[in-house]
């Protein structure tokens, strides 16, 4: 057993060296060996909200850029989140990560629709480690649900996480619904942009980009109360256009209709086979899903970082990314008459060329 003195922080290749065989053990599938390796370096010394951020999230990190990388199945994807979801679970019953609450009550919950729970989890027990009293309401909270809960527990705040942009609609709801009974919201995950722009855009109080500045932040002061929902769903102007409107209510027919072009645009469809077939139709969905939250944010930055980060994930399966650009063209010229739409998909079309290019006649 070490000597070294209880919660206090641990070198820094400690921590390193615990992620790492973290690692082995949920690359592996053994939930057994992870919950040891946690519940031991707790043993040691090591401060529990280290253990969840620096070595736990570090873990999940790493589960994300392996499966983009096609390094393991979505399968083991899935498995290594239940791991570590389930390691977090162990390491909250350990007497290190027992906190009498001092301090106010914070509803933690995933937009409805967002099934990466792990975020929030983690924000959810650095906020209990810090003293706060926590609602954690896991993944896929309906708005309305959570005003209710709101409604039987007065909490001081929330902490809203999203993982997947394209539930930002839904999230701007949720964000106004919480101010209209009087709740500030604290935003955060990577749906909100890696400088927190679509949270201040769709009118959250707060915007933190991981769970450790979340905890500051609220200790530094109470969110300001919102005197009224200050920001009404259709507030945002570049919305009077109807264009998200009308992609999303067209969605399923845009993407049969490129997909049946497809075929014609780019030949090698032909000889695909039915769950080749499948997962192209999945794709193009992804990029109408994505097109139409860009044109709700007004910002279509978002799309071109989608589609370069597709393009990867493509070639790293050894799919050819050059099927885009022919879809990106089919796309368009269904929504010819839709400006912002149309300047979107130009701008994607050439980043993809440009990432071509770059990477000598790969998308990688």
């Amino acid at each position: 057993m070490s000597t070294r003195t209880p919660h206090l922080l641990p070198h820094a290749a400690d921590v390193e060296r615990l992620a790492d065989h973290l690692w082995e053990a949920v690359s592996v599938g053994d939930e057994r060996a992870a919950t040891a390796r946690v519940l031991d370096a707790l043993d040691e010394g090591f401060d529990a909200e280290s253990v969840l951020l620096d070595v736990i999230g570090a873990v999940q990190r790493k589960v994300g850029e392996e499966w983009a990388a096609n390094r393991i199945t979505i399968a083991q994807e899935h498995a290594a989140t239940a791991i570590n979801e389930r390691t977090v679970a162990a390491l909250t019953l350990h007497p290190a990560a027992r906190v009498t609450p001092t301090r106010g009550r914070i509803t933690v919950a995933c937009v409805d629709g967002e099934w990466h729970a792990l975020p929030a989890r983690l924000v959810a027990e650095v906020l209990k480690l810090r003293g706060w009293q926590v609602d954690y309401l896991g993944a896929q909270v309906p708005a309305p649900h959570l005003i209710s809960h709101l409604h039987q527990t007065r909490a001081d705040a929330v902490a809203l996480s999203g993982s997947i942009a394209t539930r930002l609609p839904t999230a701007h709801a949720a964000i106004t619904a919480c101010q209209a009974v009087g709740v500030p919201v604290l935003a955060g995950g990577a749906a909100f942009g890696p400088d927190g722009r679509y949270a201040e855009l769709l009118g959250a109080e707060a915007w933190a980009p991981d769970a450790r500045a979340a905890a500051d932040l609220l200790a530094r002061a109470p969110l300001p109360r919102p005197r009224a929902a200050h920001q009404q769903i259709d507030d945002l102007p570049h919305l009077a256009d109807q264009e998200y409107t009308l992609v999303t209510r067209n969605s399923a027919t845009l993407v049969r209709t490129v997909f049946t072009g497809l075929e014609d645009a780019f030949p090698a469809m032909r000889d695909y086979g039915a769950l080749q077939r499948e997962r192209t139709a999945e794709d193009l969905a992804h990029i109408v899903e994505f097109l139409a939250v860009t044109l709700y944010l007004g910002d279509e930055e978002l799309f071109v970082q989608f589609l370069t980060w597709t393009a990867q994930v493509l070639v790293a399966r050894g799919v050819p990314a050059q099927s885009l650009p022919p879809a990106l063209g089919l796309l368009a010229d269904e929504l010819k008459d839709f400006p912002r739409a149309a300047h979107a998909l130009a701008a994607g079309a050439a980043a993809l060329t440009t990432t071509h290019h770059t990477a000598n006649g790969t998308f990688a």
